[in-house]
């Protein structure tokens, strides 16, 4: 698990105040990390291309451009004149060893955008867009400098220091690449100060196991599941907690189904449920009284797709133990009804982080898992981000399959919080280790991927 900040500013001046360590220290150290990536990457005499701005993100492109010379053909092309000081600075010393500097763009086997760091805000000139689009259209390995520039499409983005939460934006994931974090002459867990945001590895992913011999079903918890109208997305979710571990599932719905016979069925709520799930494909027959009476009890509970839409939602806010699933269409809705926001799917997008942050200390007892490129788990002022999921999971079910992984934690006795996570890092790794092409992954692709986690 990898921490995540708004901003580090405050983290390089605490660098300065207690560890007597310079902006320029600091920025050579940026550098080098930047060239000695190239260096491990590329063979030795590779054409380099480095397009920098004005300001401190240009310094530190200059500066890679100086330490390359003489082992690597660089150049830097000057999308703007160096302004900052340390620009200013770093341009000196590379003019005093003969770094070559460009008028125009030239084809590269690397090409750094150095143009614009963490510190710009607002338009790029028209200028700097059709800039942007003919890096985009080079045949060249592209690297961002600490994060990409406004639609620049980066192969790996070398970022400095520590994480940005701006990387992890669900519309910035179409333009950072592979994410690698260079040191700045201090080791990061000094660097890094406490932050209630975070990053998960792939690693932070721990399985249900069965370490006990002397067990029988009954050990491993009871998932009781919503069987509503559209029962495909249901029984979608109740095969999933049964492939991940749950004992017993049980649909509980008002008609008669045709379901998987290793799934149960019943009218009635069992007496032996240790976790619930709704929403999944409820549709609109399950009357006011069912679900009364479906969720009369303290039970843990999963909350996903349709639920959102019903009054009765504001009545499940208020237990203990319950996890929320929203894509961001639902989270729009559950925002609406709780009366916290009324915006638009993409006034959401642009700034998901801060519309968590509202909902989770609305209601801290809540666990959210707000569904997207990348998914954003929270709970009373906890916040992490799970970046590991593909586009092949932009598929009908899946959601569905997600219910049910965290409904079977949730039965096998995990708390809310602690399911949302590692059922959501069982997902996206279910959907990097299919084997076949990214648009043919199915729901049951996932299921069935289950038993080699």
């Amino acid at each position: 698990m990898q921490k995540l900040f708004e901003e580090v500013g405050s983290l390089d001046r605490r660098c300065y105040e207690e560890f007597e360590l310079t902006e320029d220290v600091l920025m050579e150290h940026a550098a080098n990390g930047m060239a000695s990536y190239i260096r491990e990457n590329f063979a030795k005499n590779s054409k380099v291309t480095v397009v920098c701005g004005s300001g401190n993100n240009g310094a530190d492109g200059i500066a890679c451009a100086r330490l390359l010379h003489g082992d690597f053909d660089v150049s830097i092309y000057y999308a703007k004149e160096p302004k900052s000081k340390m620009a200013l600075l770093q341009q000196k010393r590379s003019r005093a060893i003969g770094v070559k500097e460009f008028t125009e763009i030239v084809a590269s086997d690397v090409l750094i955008d150095a143009i614009v760091g963490t510190g710009f805000s607002g338009e790029f000139s028209t200028d700097l867009k059709e800039l942007v689009k003919k890096l985009n259209s080079l045949d060249s390995f592209k690297i961002a400098c600490d994060v990409p520039s406004s639609g620049f499409y980066a192969d790996v983005t070398l970022t400095m220091g520590a994480l940005k939460k701006s990387m992890f934006l669900d519309e910035a994931k179409e333009f950072v690449g592979k994410i690698e974090v260079l040191d700045l002459g201090i080791s990061r867990d000094i660097y890094e100060r406490y932050t209630n945001w975070n990053l998960l590895d792939e690693k932070d992913l721990k399985l249900p196991t069965r370490a006990l011999k002397n067990t029988h079903k009954g050990s491993f918890g009871h998932l009781g599941l919503a069987c509503g109208s559209k029962s495909g997305a249901s029984i979608l979710s109740a095969r999933a907690a049964l492939r991940f571990g749950s004992g017993l599932v049980t649909l509980v719905g008002y008609e008669n189904e045709q379901i998987p016979h290793s799934i149960m069925y019943s009218h009635e709520l069992p007496h032996n449920t240790t976790a619930l799930a709704i929403g999944m494909g409820l549709g609109d027959e399950f009357s006011d009284k069912e679900l009364d009476k479906f969720l009369n009890n303290s039970l843990p509970l999963i909350a996903d797709a349709d639920i959102f839409h019903m009054p009765i939602i504001i009545e499940i806010l208020k237990r203990k133990n319950v996890v929320l699933t929203p894509h961001a269409k639902e989270f729009v809705a559950l925002l609406k009804r709780t009366e916290l926001a009324d915006l638009s799917v993409e006034e959401l997008q642009k700034d998901r982080f801060k519309y968590v942050e509202i909902f989770t200390k609305a209601y801290p007892e809540s666990t959210l898992l707000l569904k997207g490129a990348n998914v954003i788990i929270a709970k009373n002022g906890e916040f992490f981000i799970n970046p590991h999921g593909t586009s092949a999971l932009a598929k009908g079910g899946s959601g569905d399959v997600l219910s049910g992984l965290i409904g079977a934690l949730l039965a096998q006795g995990y708390e809310p919080l602690e399911a949302a996570i590692n059922a959501s890092l069982a997902h996206t790794r279910l959907a990097q280790s299919y084997k076949g092409a990214d648009f043919s992954l199915t729901p049951d692709d996932l299921i069935n991927g289950i038993g080699n986690l």
